[in-house]
């Protein structure tokens, strides 16, 4: 029976049912959700599946042609059913920054979301089709005749996009304007659509591009001869409602609560995406008028704290610094040979080990450490902690989160927290032991929180307009040495949930170093308006 020559319309319009049909479950259930299937929805709905259809068939319709008509739709059925897998699983939305967080990542963060789910989504849906695919003789009756039935074919489906649009323009006006986010479902036009813009922008920046100067101006003052040791900790995939700082039933924050540290509870991330909220962060123009695609065509905070005479160092045990650390020293802790904190996985504490040797080999200037964790990457959060940290259980032991329940989730992503605690009470241990020598303090943010399962998403990612509080709100720490005696504690721990935001970060770390540059804009200091006896920074 496979034998039997097929016409490329015949193979171009099964491929398109599977897509349609069974890579498409997320996106129906969805739509689903916000158009209950009842009443005069019904008719509505089915005519949107055929509207589907008929669009993915102008689509590849287009490209799958002649002797690219095995190979497009192939293409089209591998992509497809990967992309499926994560919508499905995970309620993602492949946008650009994801795709951007995807090529930037490394393979340690990529073999944790290879999972058997993964697999049966590739093999079922990609492979298999493909395979039959391949074995169905394709038949060529000329290019005149092919190109006249494709042309037909085409038509077709343009006239019942059009007489369905008509039939239901009041349904159709709802979904375009009032559920714009159903169309980021859509498997695989909105992945490819990402990808065409994606390219169009490119991925890195040009080769030995230089750097736009920020802040020419920036000086420590001459008065100034207190010398700060600055450790600024990048959280990763961390939730401020999982912190007990900020009011979380269970005691995720023991070491930091001993230590006195400061915990704002208000805080809200550039993005959603390490790609994206990380370079954000450190650059001066804040969530409005950042775009990653230009982060390394401009300096950012790490630049100015250099050339204002400040000893930077960037550690790492993470995929990488995304660009921030493009200019300053950098040292990865992924392998063991970097690493001397390795079980299972190199753990973010291996990053304190040799700070002091840093600290003493510095004998002059101020000094900022930068510390990026790994600290709750998904979906394998039982990994992010050595066992003794366990105290929360049952945990899911799985990269496949839905084999678990979501308690056992959670269990999993508090035991994270709390190493993160124990790494962060660490960090202040350091501190302490420097605190005659300098003015100490430690600066937590988190980029981007986490989705646990709530309204069925999971990880991060979805863009930023239509993510969840739990993707965006992040816990941000303060604690400071004996000698910062300038900074009201109490006061600030009186509006500990004023609203700030990653745009903060870049003014704040001025302040604590008591840089002046024109650039330094007091208002987005936190500190700002707790700090005693104020300089003159500009």
């Amino acid at each position: 029976m496979l034998r039997a020559e097929r016409s490329g319309n015949t193979l171009l319009l099964a491929a398109c049912l599977v897509v349609a049909g069974f890579g498409n479950l997320g996106f129906f259930s969805r739509v689903l959700a916000a158009f209950p299937p009842q009443g005069g929805n019904l008719a509505a709905l089915l005519s949107l599946a055929m509207v589907f259809f008929a669009l993915n068939v102008l689509l590849f319709g287009a490209f799958a042609f002649g002797r690219l008509t095995k190979p497009v739709l192939t293409a089209l059925l591998l992509v497809s059913s990967v992309s499926a897998y994560f919508l499905d699983s995970f309620g993602v939305v492949l946008d650009r920054d994801m795709l951007r967080n995807v090529v930037q990542t490394d393979l340690h963060e990529a073999l944790d979301l290879i999972t058997p789910r993964l697999l049966a989504y590739f093999v079922l849906l990609g492979v298999v089709p493909s395979l039959l695919l391949w074995r169905v003789p394709l038949a060529w009756r000329g290019w005149r005749r092919e190109l006249l039935e494709r042309a037909g074919l085409l038509g077709i489906c343009l006239l019942a996009i059009a007489v369905l649009a008509v039939s239901f323009g009041g349904f159709y006006a709802s979904f375009l304007r009032a559920h714009k986010s159903l169309r980021s479902h859509a498997n695989p036009a909105y992945l490819l659509a990402s990808a065409a813009k994606f390219a169009r922008e490119g991925m890195m920046p040009l080769p030995n591009a230089q750097a736009a100067i920020i802040a020419a101006d920036a000086r420590i003052p001459a008065e100034d001869t207190e010398r700060e040791l600055i450790l600024l900790v990048i959280g990763e995939a961390a939730r401020a409602d999982r912190f007990a700082l900020n009011g979380y039933a269970r005691d995720t924050t023991p070491r930091l609560r001993e230590a006195g540290a400061i915990s704002l509870d208000n805080v809200w991330a550039c993005g959603t995406s390490t790609a994206v909220s990380v370079p954000c962060m450190f650059s001066p123009k804040g969530m409005a008028r950042f775009e990653p695609k230009q982060a390394d065509s401009e300096e950012n905070l790490l630049d100015v704290l250099r050339r204002a005479g400040a000893n930077v160092l960037w550690l790492d045990n993470n995929s990488d610094s995304k660009g921030a650390a493009a200019r300053v020293p950098y040292r990865s802790f992924k392998t063991p040979a970097a690493n001397t904190v390795c079980d299972s996985e190199c753990r973010d504490e291996g990053m304190l080990v040799p700070l002091q040797e840093y600290i003493d080999g510095h004998p002059r200037g101020d000094i900022v450490i930068v510390l990026h964790q790994m600290g709750n990457h998904g979906p394998a959060y039982y990994k992010r902690y050595p066992e003794a940290f366990e105290k929360f259980r049952p945990v899911c032991r799985s990269k496949d989160l839905g084999e678990c329940s979501r308690e056992e989730i959670g269990n999993a992503y508090d035991n994270a927290i709390l190493y993160t605690d124990h790494f962060l009470g660490k960090a202040i241990e350091l501190l302490r032991r420097n605190d005659a020598s300098f003015r100490t303090a430690l600066v937590y943010l988190s980029d981007h929180g986490e989705s646990l399962g709530e309204g069925g998403l999971f990880l991060h990612g979805l863009p930023r307009a239509v993510a969840p509080d739990s993707q965006l709100r992040v816990p941000a720490i303060f604690w400071f040495g004996s000698r910062f005696g300038d900074i009201d504690r109490q006061a600030l721990l009186r509006e500990r949930d004023r609203r700030f935001s990653h745009d903060n970060l870049f003014h704040t770390v001025l302040g604590l170093l008591e840089i002046r540059t024109s650039w330094y804009k007091p208002e987005l200091d936190i500190l700002e308006a707790y700090r005693r006896n104020i300089p003159d920074r500009s």
